[in-house]
């Protein structure tokens, strides 16, 4: 009787112990997953704002971004969580800040390193100034791959964080960089593990120099993560996250935290995932949202992310998981404001407000910055001509287009070129980064129009016919890829009709008033990067009588140098028929 008495207590005292943890009622063990995408090395407060909604008014615009201030935030959503990760999805460098792109983009790791960041999925930007100045990036050292000197302030040590890139591959099949990393945390059976896939979006090849990515290869996305996420599980991944340099966009002026009217390529990209991946962390479109997915597709429940652009925000990603059962048990998210400094934007003044928290600047990270940007004012605060007013990048209708800026690119790279015999100049609108505003004299600096061109592109000036030339026009309006509308120089006209069938959308051209005839010669500027066939122009691939000439900045900057403000123009020069 007292042995099975013995049994029967024994067993209850298992039981107790055993029911908490198998049940779970000891509770999950949280992560936080603090994400960026697309800082593009804005070391410095980028002078935008994130429009916050308020209730029963209109949305309020915060001054928000800088390294200084995004390292504080970081911080004190790290400060929430016992266990924490950091990761960006792509285009951490490149497009940046002039105190950061003068130098090679070497401070924009140096402020990853100090922040902390763990882990960045490879963005196109990332190969801007290709693979062997890429690798370096991530390596450290020295050795020099471009026309600007490395290492003119410091060594360079290289990143602290992994570089990350499933879907990119070299000739023999392997990645260029791990396609995976795995952070584990806590002990026992209280341990868990949260893995993450790193990639670019496979059209990668058309949006930088195809010189800077020969012989890599860009796989689809969604089969590259499918490869990885049971790798992953294999190695005890509790939680998948992909961070994926691909996006979309939701409603002008909705909540960053929200999801309103989701479109982009990221969809059909998630509608293919591994149910398995409970997090895709997105960039690119430099958009902000915070998505449930199951809302919008109930066999993929995951959370879909992105924090904007510049740092500007930063996405706090809490996931609860069950250490004994292996899986995800919840997940929430949230976009929060870097609220920075004030500052003078075109339309008057953009001050702090109360409606969202406002952060201190780190002191070691903005001591860290101030030495780049000292390093770089000479050169930035440098007087390069006068301009008659502000000027701007807009679209034309729902499509990208130069606008008035475009036009005084265009306008500038023609009159460079001249001597070439250029007739014609196309500036591509997704390599104009930045608008341009004069002080009140007029004055314009080198670190204004380097923040509007920040690639150092050459300008090559090249034979066409006038068939080449319209099949050029016609891809900008192909059915694939994003759509953009090539800005002319002065004197060149062209009218679209974007209802036709692909291929047949240009309907019309001109040039001092005079049709295109399609057997004609003519000499046409643009960038190196388009003659190459950036940005998808493959049938610059026809051209002849290649001339190249110098940078397009220069340009820019000689072409304001005139003896009167330079006018900012607005004829229309590219017409749109609406059926």
């Amino acid at each position: 009787m007292i042995r099975a008495l013995s049994v029967l207590v024994l067993a209850a005292l298992l039981s107790a112990c055993a029911g908490p943890m198998a049940g779970g009622s000891a509770g999950p063990v949280t992560v936080g997953v603090i994400a960026i995408n697309d800082f593009h090395g804005a070391l410095e407060p980028p002078k935008q704002s994130v429009f916050v909604p308020q209730p029963g008014g209109d949305p309020v615009g915060v001054p928000a971004g800088g390294a200084a201030w995004l390292a504080s935030a970081i911080d004190g959503l790290r400060s929430r969580y016992a266990h924490h990760v950091t990761v960006s999805a792509g285009d951490l460098i490149g497009a940046s800040q002039i105190a950061s792109s003068l130098y090679l983009d070497e401070p924009a790791v140096g402020v990853m390193n100090r922040i902390g960041l763990d882990f960045d999925a490879v963005g196109n930007h990332e190969f801007d100034r290709g693979r062997a100045e890429l690798l370096r990036m991530q390596n450290g050292g020295c050795a020099q791959h471009t026309a600007r000197r490395p290492c003119q302030v410091e060594r360079f040590p290289g990143a602290r964080f992994r570089f990350l890139s499933a879907s990119t591959t070299k000739a023999d099949g392997s990645t260029l960089f791990p396609a995976t990393g795995i952070k584990r945390f806590g002990t026992g059976r209280r341990r868990v593990a949260v893995g993450f896939v790193g990639l670019t979006l496979k059209a990668t090849p058309t949006l930088v120099s195809p010189a800077g990515v020969a012989g890599l290869a860009f796989g689809d996305e969604a089969d590259a993560i499918n490869a990885a996420v049971p790798r992953l599980k294999a190695q005890g991944a509790d939680a998948v996250v992909v961070l994926i340099h691909q996006g979309g966009k939701t409603e002008a002026g909705s909540d960053p935290s929200g999801c309103a009217g989701l479109v982009g390529e990221i969809q059909p990209i998630i509608a293919r995932l591994d149910r398995r991946v409970d997090v895709v962390v997105s960039g690119h479109t430099h958009a902000a949202y915070v998505c449930d997915y199951a809302a919008i597709n109930p066999a993929h429940p995951l959370l879909l992310t992105s924090a904007g652009v510049y740092g500007a925000l930063v996405t706090d990603i809490a996931l609860e998981i069950d250490p004994l059962a292996h899986r995800v048990v919840g997940k929430h998210a949230r976009n929060v404001v870097v609220q920075s400094q004030p500052y003078v934007a075109s339309r008057g003044s953009v001050v702090n407000t109360g409606a969202v928290a406002r952060f201190a600047p780190r002191a070691d990270v903005a001591a860290y910055v101030a030495r780049y940007v000292a390093a770089a004012q000479a050169q930035a605060d440098r007087r390069v001509g006068r301009l008659a007013g502000p000027a701007a990048r807009r679209e034309l209708g729902d499509v990208d287009y130069g606008g008035p800026l475009g036009m005084l690119i265009a306008d500038a790279q023609l009159a460079a070129t001249a001597h070439a015999g250029a007739q014609i100049a196309l500036m591509n609108p997704f390599g104009i980064r930045a608008p341009l505003d004069p002080a009140a004299d007029g004055a314009v600096t080198f670190g204004q129009i380097y923040a509007t061109q920040p690639f150092g592109n050459q300008l090559a000036t090249l034979t066409l016919r006038g068939a080449d030339l319209k099949a050029v026009l016609e891809q900008s309006f192909a059915d694939s890829g994003p759509e953009q509308f090539l800005t002319p120089s002065a004197s060149f006209r062209y009218t679209v009709d974007r209802t036709a069938p692909a291929g047949a959308r240009v309907i019309a051209m001109m040039l001092d008033s005079q049709p295109i005839v399609p057997t004609a010669d003519y000499r046409v500027t643009v960038s190196d990067f388009l003659a190459q066939g950036g940005d998808g122009f493959s049938k610059f691939g026809t051209q002849r009588g290649a001339v190249l000439g110098g940078t397009d900045i220069d340009a820019f900057a000689a072409w304001l140098q005139a003896d009167v403000p330079r006018r900012v123009p607005v004829e229309p020069r590219i017409a749109e028929i609406r059926r």
